[in-house]
């Protein structure tokens, strides 16, 4: 029986290696490497040709641009956090693995995320990593039914070390290669600096605590997020954490932290996976931030979104990043978080 075609995102790491050994059994692999313009599809190709696959570039730069890049500045000069990957993975990696599928006659894509996907009653439904370490469920909260049901993510299974174990005992040649902890379109990691080089970026302005009395000088709003504590600069009778960004006053609010709490936060532009929508309040654990923090919670229609309400307080929940609803295993959904708290539901 003729193996059916599937198109695996290579990046050149360890994860997407080992899920070529292992789609290869079932699968005709055909190996993409996405080219954001900074190098590095050597690796790539080398790998693949190490695996014995066919092996693409891709140029997705004007996508990246459009869908990820630009939002992620005009993100940041209005006061918000965002999540560049959340984003990449809907409208730009998986529509290219998707595209690729195509002009090979259809089949399946697949990434080295550690995620699991099943069939549900109303379609693919994605579950977290059988073994919770190293999930990543959470970055793929964005992604739609039409991409879910052609996805395969064959390390849902596997833990990090199992994965590397493997690739050793295989013989890969990344078997012990780092891990990349950054955002891809900024290798440096100073995301400032890359918006000052590429943006208006705003000027500096006041540091102000909750009364609007100057405490000092920041360095720009785009410096800092919501519930940052670190390299503020200011000293005072307690320490300080950014407690509010104004871009229209172009001041950043100070606190001791206490007020960074919520126990309602407010989200918008939700997706929707294990169910068609929300009708009626539903029990669920959240998380608010790409971490294995979760915490109860019960969701709410809200507007055009839907509203958290908390069994304990969170803290920082940040604006610009994504709320993730899960029941058990299952990924119910997600939301983009808009604000804590000033409003009710009812």
């Amino acid at each position: 029986m003729k193996k059916p075609h599937l198109v695996l995102g290579l990046s050149g790491g360890v994860d997407s290696a080992v899920s070529a050994l292992l789609l290869r059994e079932s699968y005709q692999v055909y190996c993409l490497w996405l080219d954001i313009g900074l190098g590095g599809g050597e690796d790539a190709a080398a790998m693949a040709d190490w695996l014995g696959l066919p092996f693409e570039k891709k140029d997705i730069r004007r996508e990246l641009e459009h869908f990820v890049c630009q939002p992620f500045v005009e993100d940041y000069l209005a006061g918000r956090t965002p999540l560049p990957c959340a984003r990449c993975n809907p409208l730009v990696k998986f529509p290219a693995l998707l595209q690729k599928a195509e002009e090979l006659g259809g089949g399946y894509v697949a990434t080295g995320h550690y995620a699991r996907v099943t069939q549900g009653p109303e379609g693919r439904i994605l579950l977290r990593k059988g073994q919770p370490a190293n999930d990543q469920s959470y970055m793929l909260g964005r992604l739609t039914q039409s991409i879910l049901r052609r996805t395969v993510f064959p390390l849902g299974g596997y833990e990090k070390v199992q994965v590397r174990a493997l690739a050793a005992q295989r013989g890969v040649p990344v078997a012990h290669k780092p891990d990349s902890m950054e955002i891809c379109f900024i290798p440096g990691g100073d995301y400032a600096a890359w918006l000052d080089a590429r943006a208006q970026t705003p000027p500096p302005g006041d540091f102000v605590d909750r009364e609007g009395r100057v405490l000092g000088r920041h360095k720009g709003i785009h410096h800092y997020t919501l519930g940052q504590g670190r390299g503020l600069g200011i000293s005072g009778p307690h320490r300080y954490f950014v407690a509010d960004i104004d871009p229209a006053r172009n001041t950043v609010t100070l606190s001791d932290g206490s007020d960074l709490s919520a126990r309602r936060v407010f989200c918008t532009h939700p997706n929707w996976i294990s169910i068609p929508g929300l009708e009626a309040p539903m029990e669920v654990t959240v998380r608010l931030r790409h971490s294995r923090t979760e915490t109860p919670a019960r969701l709410h229609p809200w507007k055009d979104g839907v509203a958290l309400e908390l069994a304990v307080p969170a803290r920082a929940p940040t604006p610009g990043q994504l709320a993730v609803f899960y029941q058990e295993d299952i990924v119910v959904g997600s939301a983009w978080i808009e604000k804590e708290d000033g409003d009710t539901w009812s």
